[in-house]
């Protein structure tokens, strides 16, 4: 494993565990002045695992890959990408009425 690479492959060893599409686990890693970022991509199904209640999973997968780029002198973020069709709108819940018929009977 060259030095350059191990964070990449950390990462794809880490989400391609936590998925059940480990096929569509894509990471893709740039490098510039302000250090390493890999941006990783999952099948959509997959989000929600690689998320995390609160984000708590993919806190932690960041902070895991911050410790392998400290280790190998390396400022290393973590992107991950939406999938197409990404996220579900939810629909909120309706928003109450207000009966104007209440307002005629005060007779101001």
């Amino acid at each position: 494993m060259a030095k350059a690479t191990v964070d990449q492959e950390f990462l794809e060893f880490v989400v391609k565990a936590l998925v059940d599409h480990p096929e569509d686990v894509k990471v893709d890693r740039k490098v510039d002045e302000m250090g390493v970022l890999l941006s990783l991509k999952v099948h959509a199904e997959d989000m929600g695992q690689i998320v995390g209640r609160q984000g708590s999973t993919a806190r932690a997968i960041r902070a895991l890959v911050r410790i392998i780029g400290l280790k190998n002198h390396a400022r290393v973020n973590l992107k991950i990408e939406e999938p197409e069709g990404g996220r579900v709108v939810r629909s909120t819940q309706e928003e109450p009425t207000v009966k104007k018929e209440g307002i005629d009977d005060l007779k101001l």
